[in-house]
């Protein structure tokens, strides 16, 4: 009996100095002979039940040393290619083809021993072929069908020349009934591994097309992202020189109105003219800091207590803000840009800030579990109604009055999560608040809290 099935390995990503690289098994092989490899264990325990059942159940008189043989040889060689897995560096499809067909041998074996072609479980060789179809390229496939139609055919000849062991003296209708109820187990083994695999391939699919979702969304951030910081560079760039001529023309026209003596509504307005000019460029450069806030910017493995000091360190009221860990933060770290963690996780907190009354506090809690750490930003405002929550992270999206905000900060945030293996998540009741919590996979630290 040969079993087998394949599984793929669901990809992820990490981003060092502002690139991102996918953290995946190349060699998908490897994966596929592994799982072949554990089913080939449980395919050799199958065939010893199944031999000493028939021995025990039927009156057919098998040879049990040979038999038995047969599956030691499969075993000893599922030893040789675990063995060969662990050493070699690379595995192709040619070695699980190899696999595939020693498997086919093995069941010619057995099967000339307990009755030839016409013993019932001759119909595992679909088995192999459907494992072939689903695990290998088509030329490997074609292969391991031939080669399975040769072997099946090699058991007629061995009819036809009379090296066929006769293994009972039952009549024909004894033997008939015993054929009957074989077919019936055989169908029931085949069907039930060819559904296995099928529904494991299914699972694979479905766990790939959700990571390939998730990669094409990340790889949409960061186009944005690097949009972002193309369109504010560039419109630094052409309305530099207009905004300054348009400060260096009222400031003269300020001078004038003081000397004409001009009326105060005119001076107000001047007023008025040269603080929004400030204010496009201070818009400008904001936008262009935040755009392009973690390019080039190296990774660091960061304690969490020296991320909460970086975060705490330049938060205007962070009296306000109450730290709550279940675990030392000093044991702790992650790993990504030293600037942009602190920015992502002081931008949640003054959003949490603004939201809450200012005679409240904001709750910020650590917790490590499953070798990552979540951070929870608890505001005690007056919540996001549910279609404001479906757009929160949108980039220039933002409840914000306006001036208080462009609506990049949860944007930017997400993205960089989700470049470092996290996410953001954000939970939201009208009239309770709203809490953002930050995932993050933790870093190594050597012992004693130090970091690499």
């Amino acid at each position: 009996m040969s079993t087998a099935a394949s599984t793929l390995d669901s990809p992820g990503a990490r981003t060092a100095g502002g690139a991102v690289w996918t953290d995946r098994h190349a060699d998908t092989s490897r994966i596929k002979l592994s799982w072949v490899l554990r089913l080939r264990w449980a395919a050799a325990l199958g065939q010893s039940v199944a031999i000493v059942s028939a021995h025990a159940i039927t009156s057919i008189h098998l040879p049990l040393v040979a038999l038995f043989t047969v599956v030691g040889i499969e075993i000893a060689g599922n030893l040789g290619l675990e063995a060969w897995q662990r050493r070699t560096d690379r595995v192709g499809d040619g070695a699980i083809a190899g696999a595939l067909l020693f498997d086919a041998v093995v069941l010619t074996a057995l099967l000339s021993l307990s009755g030839g072609y016409s013993n019932p479980f001759a119909t595992l060789y679909l088995v192999n072929v459907a494992l072939a179809a689903v695990l290998l390229d088509a030329a490997w496939a074609w292969a391991t069908l031939g080669a399975s139609l040769l072997l099946f055919a090699g058991l007629f000849l061995l009819e036809h020349f009379g090296l066929m062991q006769v293994l009972s003296t039952l009549d024909q209708e004894e033997i008939a009934a015993l054929h009957v109820q074989g077919m019936w187990v055989a169908f029931v083994v085949a069907s039930a591994f060819i559904v296995a695999i099928v529904q494991q391939v299914r699972l694979a699919m479905e766990s790939v097309q959700g990571a390939l979702a998730a990669e094409r969304s990340l790889s949409a951030r960061k186009d944005k992202v690097a949009s972002l910081a193309t369109l504010a560079a560039g419109a630094a760039h052409e309305l530099s020189t207009p905004l300054s001529t348009i400060a260096v023309v009222v400031k003269e026209l300020q001078r004038s109105a003081e000397k004409e003596e001009a009326s105060a509504e005119t001076r107000e307005d001047l007023g008025l003219i040269r603080q929004q000019v400030a204010r496009c460029r201070d818009i400008l450069h904001h936008m262009s800091a935040q755009a392009g806030e973690n390019a080039g910017e190296p990774f660091v493995v960061l304690l969490l207590s020296a991320w909460l000091d970086e975060v705490l360190q330049h938060l205007p009221t962070r009296a306000r803000v109450r730290v709550a860990a279940e675990v030392d933060l000093s044991v702790y770290a992650v790993e990504g840009p030293r600037r942009g963690l602190a920015r992502a996780l002081r931008g949640l907190l003054k959003n949490a800030l603004q939201a809450s009354p200012s005679e409240t506090d904001v709750r910020l809690a650590f917790a490590v579990a499953a070798g990552r750490v979540r951070v929870e930003v608890v505001d005690q405002g007056c919540g996001m109604a549910e279609d404001v929550l479906s757009r929160a992270g949108e980039p220039f999206f933002t409840t914000k009055t306006p001036g208080e905000g462009m609506g990049l900060g949860l944007f930017l945030t997400q993205t960089l999560a989700e470049q470092l293996g996290g996410a953001l998540e954000l939970r939201s009741v009208p009239g309770r608040g709203t809490t953002a919590t930050l995932d993050l996979p933790l870093a190594h630290v050597r012992a004693g809290g130090g970091a690499p």
